[in-house]
């Protein structure tokens, strides 16, 4: 104990610092479980302000901080009887001990950490692994591994399909998959091409280096092709335009959603045409999450990750069945944000000349993404009629993803919220 202090008095402030954990630090922690899985590797689930959370920790000789946590201070709990306590999946040997957990006997040497993540930790081993560990925790099967088995179940062959799952007491606690080695996330490429047209003097992005659509294209043909297989695998209901118009409006009604100021009063003609929408299409189990940040590009086309949905929606919702056009609609927001995001590296001079690149640049993708998505055969099985009521529930799918954007930005990255407060006055004509 390091004055007094004990390690489970430093986990409100640690849990705060990661990247995983929603939202500022708990105002209080208990441990709920705990076990010793290995010497030196403590296993717990704790209660931070009514949330259950996954907690690693390893230790070591607080004299002898070993090189893998040089730089990584946030990682570090703090010290106690002369020990410092980490988090274990810091620690490559630690990091194979949960390994043996989720896949009994695998050999592998190295191990990665992944930088990225917001809301789990992954390790990547011998580069054809990858350890995924969720951190927050819930009774069930997680929507992950449910929907990843079944899609590859269902001969969909654009996921990793899961190798192993450590499950304990009903809840799935980590899963293992093959790594895609040398696979580019949809996110940087997009920004690779729009960096490449900004430094151009170019206005046409089909006529500049480094064009995205063809890749648009194809993703819109495996975003269909996974929504078959959903249907496939989970089945179909019919749609719900009420129940959808009745989710948007609650979105608007959150207090966060202030910041949007006139805007909300300008959104109930997008929420009333939703509303009287007649041919809504089918509901069915989709992503709840799509973007850019949740396709990876490999030498054998387009793969689909992370299938727990929107981490800031309850885990009940986010198992619910939904119009298609709800990943549509994120993706088509995705394709928003990069060219904004992109927007934001230049100079202020530079972003106002860049403008209509940037505008240019989405509505082509967009465009591209659509014809690779509603020209594959069969898909229109599951959506409205092309047309007037199609448009409908797509718009307001986007709007619902652009006000979440809004409430996830003033909660995480404040000086991004000005990105979705665009696109919601976009969308509403203000």
């Amino acid at each position: 104990m390091t004055g007094g202090v004990s390690l489970v008095d430093l986990l409100p402030a640690w849990l705060g610092r990661q990247r995983w954990y929603a939202g500022p630090a708990p105002s209080a922690v208990a441990v709920v479980e705990e076990e010793d899985l290995a010497e030196g590797l403590r296993w717990m689930v704790v209660d931070a302000d009514g949330a259950r959370y996954q907690v690693v920790l390893g230790r070591r000789p607080a004299g002898d901080i070993p090189e893998f946590l040089q730089g990584r201070d946030h990682e570090v709990l703090g010290e106690e009887a002369g020990e410092v306590a980490f988090d274990a999946l810091a620690d490559p040997d630690l990091a194979r001990a949960i390994l043996a957990r989720v896949l009994p006997g695998e050999e592998v040497s190295l191990g990665r950490p992944v930088g990225a993540e917001q809301s789990n930790t992954s390790v990547v081993f011998d580069d054809r692994l990858i350890l995924k560990l969720f951190r927050r925790l819930h009774d069930g099967p997680n929507p992950d591994i449910e929907v990843t088995a079944a899609l590859a179940a269902a001969g969909f062959e654009h996921v990793a399909a899961p190798l192993g799952v450590w499950r304990r007491d009903g809840r799935d606690l980590a899963v293992c998959a093959p790594y895609l080695s040398g696979g580019a996330e949809g996110w940087a490429l997009a920004l690779t091409s729009l960096r490449d047209l900004y430094a151009t003097s170019c206005d046409d992005p089909a006529d500049c280096g480094g064009d995205f659509a063809a890749e648009a294209r194809r993703l819109g043909e495996v975003t269909a092709g996974m929504h078959l297989a959903m249907a496939d695998a989970f089945g179909t209901a019919p749609g719900d335009p009420g129940g959808w118009a009745d989710a948007v409006e609650a979105q608007l009604a959150r207090p966060a959603a202030e910041v949007l100021g006139p805007s909300v009063a300008c959104t109930g003609a997008i929420v009333d045409r939703l509303r009287a929408v007649s041919s809504p299409g089918a509901t069915l189990r989709a992503h709840g999450d799509y973007h850019l940040g949740q396709v990876l590009r490999t030498d054998g086309g387009w793969y689909v990750l992370d299938f727990e949905g929107e981490p800031a929606r309850p885990v009940a919702q986010r198992r619910a069945g939904t119009s298609p056009l709800k990943d549509v609609a994120g993706m088509l927001r995705s394709f928003d944000y990069a060219a904004r995001f992109a927007l934001r590296e230049r100079d202020e001079a530079e972003r106002e000349a860049h403008g209509p690149r940037a505008d240019a640049w989405e509505a082509r993708n967009r465009v591209a993404f659509l014809r690779g998505y509603e020209g594959t055969d069969g898909i229109d099985r599951v959506l409205p009629p092309a047309g007037p009521e199609r448009q409908a529930v797509l718009v307001a799918f986007e709007l619902d993803k652009a006000v979440y954007e809004v409430l996830y930005e003033q909660a995480h990255r404040p000086d991004w919220v000005d990105i979705p407060v665009t696109a919601v006055r976009r969308l509403v004509g203000g």
